[in-house]
């Protein structure tokens, strides 16, 4: 009865109605992975990968329905406050996995959807998996019954349920640290858990070759940080070395500018701040995207933009994006 109500209301043309009444916004949708087969990668992605037969419907009703547009265009709008197309979505993706170039980008291009693609440095430069990946996995195929944290706790591991929560507490420690010290971290779960991602034959991240490809398909790249921490919980040195290192290091290797950053959310909140805010317009930045939901207006900070977050249905999408121009809570 509910899906029935939403298909009514959208169908009905209120929600549009409502939409052109309200003053001109941008819909920022925040993608991580698109897959042909989701399911196989649940113990690592977790459920942030979308299918390729989904992801493909979803841009085909952006190009039908609404107005896709780049990032830099909805900023250069924003700022000017004239000429934003209504209903503009911007297509955005985080962490840099491969099959963004392999999979997802065959479809944009075909759609004619620009997307902007946020890169995590150390992930790609390594050849490894997002922290938060490694994590997952090593808990949810770890044979043993138990795992004692830093702090002296111990975590039942005989349930699916146990396991999540025990997840959760190793990303509320892990998401405070960066660099070396993360890296550190994640290793010794890995071998108290005697559970390690096996090596695959091909790797996951993106290559610097696939990465310059995006570009010159017209597509925009940003920061990801380097390590993926929750950049509000660093100390500065740390924030600030994450926010540099990781520009700097894109833009020796694409040979461009580096304009754009995403606050990685990977555990506790907030997972920005005002601080952090200022330490990225300082590092060089021009715009940072946040998990925060809602959609971009005329004068907001364009070191804190809000995205939000696409569902796995395409109805479902729609919903969100014609509930959000409306001017209801998503």
């Amino acid at each position: 009865m509910k899906d029935l109500a939403k298909r009514t209301l959208v169908s009905s043309g209120l929600l549009r109605l409502a939409a052109s009444m309200r003053g001109p916004s941008a819909a920022i949708l925040m993608y991580h992975s698109v897959l042909l087969d989701p399911s196989r990668y649940v113990d690592t992605w977790g459920e942030i990968a979308h299918s390729e037969l989904i992801f493909r419907a979803q841009m085909e009703l952006l190009a039908r329905e609404f107005h896709p547009i780049s990032l830099d265009e909805a900023i250069k709008h924003l700022r000017s406050g004239d000429g934003l197309p209504r209903r503009s979505v911007v297509v955005t993706f985080d962490d840099g996995y491969a099959d963004n170039y392999e999979v997802a980008v065959p479809v944009l291009n075909q759609a004619g959807v620009p997307a902007t693609f946020y890169v995590t440095v150390d992930c790609v430069e390594n050849k490894r998996l997002p922290w938060p990946s490694r994590l997952r996995f090593a808990l949810r195929n770890t044979r043993l019954s138990a795992w004692g944290d830093s702090q002296g706790r111990n975590w039942p591991l005989n349930l699916p349920e146990e396991k999540e929560a025990a997840f959760l507490r190793s990303c509320d420690v892990c998401c405070q640290l960066s660099g070396t010290a993360q890296e550190d971290f994640v290793v010794r779960v890995e071998q108290e858990l005697e559970a390690k991602i096996p090596c695959l034959p091909d790797s996951l991240m993106l290559s610097y070759e696939q990465i310059r490809a995006l570009q010159r398909h017209g597509h925009i790249v940003g920061s990801h940080t380097m390590t993926h921490p929750n950049m509000a919980y660093l100390k500065a040195d740390d924030a600030v070395r994450e926010l540099t290192e990781s520009k700097r290091r894109l833009e020796r290797n694409l040979e461009t500018p580096i304009r754009h950053f995403s606050y990685p959310c990977p555990a506790l909140s907030p997972h920005w701040s005002a601080k952090t805010a200022e330490q990225t317009q300082i590092a060089g930045y021009e715009t940072a995207v946040t998990t925060d939901n809602g959609l971009t207006h005329t004068g907001d900070n364009p070191f804190c933009l809000k995205r939000l977050r696409p569902t796995k249905t395409v109805e479902g999408l729609l919903w969100n994006l014609e509930s959000a121009f409306a001017g209801r809570a998503v």
